[in-house]
């Protein structure tokens, strides 16, 4: 009984260390609870809301997945601790934003066994690709890689932003592939046949029947291609960049905002960048927008939006379309190359009338994005 005594009185202290631990803890995330609620709910806002009427938005925006999981991790913590007032807040907020899920991850819940999966005649392949002026990261020319990529792939409409018309011209695989394309270039700057200086270009297999400028040759323009016995109007986009470079990047991935002497001025910079850029790209999405609004055909909007699914600029421009990778997508899909491989800024968008039959983004490193493959087939 003595030993009893003794053993209950020495466990005490460390049952008491424990019991303050947990108490320290569950203050702490008690606290950490309340402002991943509000930012939760606030990023939840992010698509609703123009950039231009609050400044931090887009900073949520590109933060959203990381914000969910912090709610989704938290959530746990306090049904494992039994806190029901707390678990049940931070139920509703994960649940109301399960919606959003499918824009950044989707389940594989459909297995192929029997090899590659085979479709009809009817099914027709896109592919959109940034090509970063056909530079690689060491500062030398993509331009052979990239071309050889896109004759592998073999698609049947190809959007690209960014490409540089001057190394495309001394490739010969670029003359293999424009006699298998029929192709529209936008942006030049020398003569009428020539497409030295495009920085925008579609190439298809199909007859091209006319060209056109939404804003500017070098952010967003189209082409009617003769898809069988139908005109497909393709968009192709390029908005605004959000000026976040190489450094910036490196400064953030590297963490070096924790130790840097002048973390303030560089993280100043960066935000005030993102905000302005994405003000702009509001100013570009509500133009475009229109015109695919306006637009009677079945259309595909592709390009490299520079802003992710939680954004007013992919909810503008997405309105009344599919995205592609909602549709058929499956795991986290990124297609930008930098920052924790976390963005999906490229997107295939389509209107009634076509049907998404899968989604590919190709794990190559020839430009700071990756190329994305859609295959699609017109329905009723």
């Amino acid at each position: 009984m003595a030993s009893d005594y003794y053993n209950d009185y020495g466990g005490r202290p460390a049952k008491r260390r424990r019991s303050l631990f947990m108490g320290l803890l569950d203050l702490i995330l008690t606290i950490a609870t309340v402002a991943a609620a509000v930012t939760t709910v606030l990023t939840y806002c992010v698509p609703y809301v123009d950039p231009a009427r609050v400044w931090f938005f887009p900073v949520l925006g590109l933060a959203a997945p990381g914000i969910y999981v912090a709610s989704v991790v938290l959530m746990l913590y306090w049904v494992i601790r039994w806190r029901k007032v707390r678990a049940l807040v931070m139920l509703a907020v994960v649940v109301a934003g399960l919606f959003k899920v499918s824009l950044f991850w989707r389940p594989e819940i459909r297995r192929s066994y029997d090899g590659e999966a085979v479709y009809d005649r009817g099914a027709f392949r896109v592919m959109t690709y940034n090509v970063r002026s056909f530079y690689g990261e060491n500062g030398g020319s993509s331009v052979d890689d990239i071309l050889q990529l896109i004759a592998g792939q073999d698609p049947d409409i190809i959007c690209l932003q960014e490409f540089n018309a001057r190394l495309a011209e001394r490739s010969e695989e670029f003359a293999l592939l424009d006699e298998k394309y029929e192709s529209a270039h936008f942006g030049r700057t020398q003569a009428p046949d020539s497409v030295y200086g495009a920085t925008m270009a579609i190439l298809s297999k199909y007859r091209i029947l006319r060209t056109g400028t939404v804003l500017t040759p070098s952010s967003s323009v189209w082409a009617d291609v003769m898809i069988g016995d139908d005109t497909v109007r393709v968009f192709n986009n390029h908005l605004r960049s959000t000026a976040i470079n190489a450094s910036d990047n490196e400064f953030i991935t590297s963490h070096r905002f924790l130790s840097d002497t002048a973390r303030e001025t560089k993280i100043r910079s960066i935000v005030t960048r993102l905000r302005e850029n994405s003000v702009l790209r509001a100013r570009q999405v509500d133009s475009i927008a229109k015109v695919v609004g306006a637009t009677r055909t079945r259309k595909i909007v592709c390009g490299d939006f520079n802003d992710t699914p939680m954004s007013y600029v992919y909810r503008t421009m997405a309105r009344g379309l599919r995205d592609a990778f909602s549709e058929c997508g499956s795991g986290y899909s990124h297609t930008f190359r930098g920052f924790y491989n976390t963005l999906r800024i490229d997107y295939v968008l389509s209107s009634a009338g076509l049907e998404t039959l899968s989604y590919e983004v190709l794990p190559v490193e020839y430009s700071d994005h990756h190329p994305v493959v859609v295959r699609l087939r017109k329905s009723s």
